[in-house]
C-alpha cells in the first residue's frame, strides 16, 4: 500500500527548514547590526557614568537637588558628595574615597570652591572621565581660591562674610567663614526666590578660611576634558576670573546670566552641560 502522506510530510519538512533558515539569517543580520552599533559608539542602553556633584562654600548637597532630579529622570546615577570644606588637599582625599567606592566611570562636577577639590581629587584617576566646573575655581598649581577671586575686580564677597573663630581639641585656632544671613540673598543667590535663599542662608555650611588660602598642588584639568558653566552675574567669583580660568583649561564653555547659585536658579542648563560631558566622555 502506498503511503500518500509522505509527500506532505516531506513538503512540511522543507517548509520548516526554510523558516528555520530565514530565522537564522534574520538573527545573524540582527547580530551584525548590533555589532556594528557597538563599534560605532555607545547606545542608549549602555551603562552611564556616575555623576558626582561636589558643593562649594556656603552651601551643602541640597543645592544640587533640582539638578539631581533632572539627571535621575535621564537615568544617570548620581551622588551629591558631602564636602568637608577644610582644604583642597584634605577634601580631595575624602572625595577620592567616595570615588573608589563607586563602580565604573565617573564624571566629577564642582561648584565654586568645589572646583578646587575636583581638580585635586581627579589627578591620576583613570576612573574620572570628565570634569565639569559650575561657577567654579580651576586653580593651577601654586594658586589659591582667594588669589583667583582677587585677580580681577567684581567680587563683593569679603564685606558680607561672618568669621567665627574656633579652637580644635589640640589647641590650634581656626576661623570658619559664613555669609551673613541678611546679605546671603543679594550676594550669593540674587536670582533665586527670596524664601528659598533664606533657607539656604540658614543651612549654609562654613568654609575654613585657611582652605581659601591653600595653594593647589595639582590640576586635573590639564589632562582631562573639561566643561565650564560661567555665571555672568556672579558676585562671588568675578566673570572675568571665570573666563580666564576656563580659557586656560581649554574648557567647553556655557555662559549663563545667573548668580553664583546657578545650580538652583538654572538647574536644567547645568544638567544639560553635565550630560554633554557624560556623553562625550563615553566615546
Amino acid at each position: 500500500m502506498v503511503d500518500i502522506r509522505r509527500p506532505r510530510m516531506w513538503r512540511a519538512g522543507r517548509a520548516i527548514a526554510a523558516v528555520t533558515a530565514a530565522v537564522a539569517a534574520g538573527s545573524l543580520a540582527v547580530a551584525c547590526t548590533a555589532s556594528t552599533t557597538t563599534h560605532a559608539g555607545p547606545t542608549e542602553d549602555a551603562p552611564k557614568p556616575t555623576i558626582v556633584l561636589v558643593h562649594g562654600a556656603f552651601a551643602d548637597g541640597s543645592s544640587w537637588n533640582d539638578v539631581i532630579d533632572k539627571l535621575r529622570k535621564d537615568h544617570y546615577p548620581v551622588v551629591a558628595a558631602a564636602n568637608p570644606l577644610r582644604g583642597p588637599a584634605a577634601d580631595a582625599i575624602t572625595l577620592r574615597g567616595l570615588i573608589s567606592h563607586i563602580n565604573g566611570p565617573v564624571v566629577l562636577v564642582g561648584h565654586s570652591y568645589g572646583g578646587s577639590v575636583i581638580s585635586a581629587a581627579a589627578a591620576g584617576s583613570d576612573q574620572v572621565k570628565a570634569l565639569v566646573y559650575v561657577a567654579a575655581f580651576l586653580p593651577a598649581p601654586g594658586e589659591t581660591a582667594l588669589e583667583l577671586t582677587g585677580k580681577f575686580p567684581g567680587s563683593t564677597l569679603p564685606p558680607t562674610l561672618d568669621p567665627v573663630p574656633f579652637t580644635d581639641p589640640d589647641g590650634s585656632i581656626g576661623t570658619d567663614l559664613y555669609i551673613q544671613q541678611a546679605k546671603f540673598h543679594d550676594q550669593f543667590a540674587a536670582d533665586v526666590p527670596a524664601d528659598r535663599a533664606a533657607l539656604a542662608a540658614a543651612s549654609q555650611r562654613p568654609i575654613l578660611q585657611a582652605a581659601l588660602e591653600e595653594k593647589a598642588t595639582v590640576a586635573a584639568w590639564t589632562d582631562r576634558p573639561s566643561w565650564d558653566v560661567i555665571t555672568t552675574e556672579d558676585l562671588n567669583i568675578p566673570v572675568a576670573a571665570q573666563r580666564f580660568m576656563a580659557e586656560r583649561a581649554h574648557a567647553q564653555v556655557t555662559e549663563v546670566a545667573a548668580s553664583h547659585s546657578v545650580a538652583v536658579s538654572h538647574p536644567d542648563r547645568v544638567a544639560e552641560v553635565i550630560e554633554q560631558a557624560a556623553k562625550n566622555s563615553a566615546h
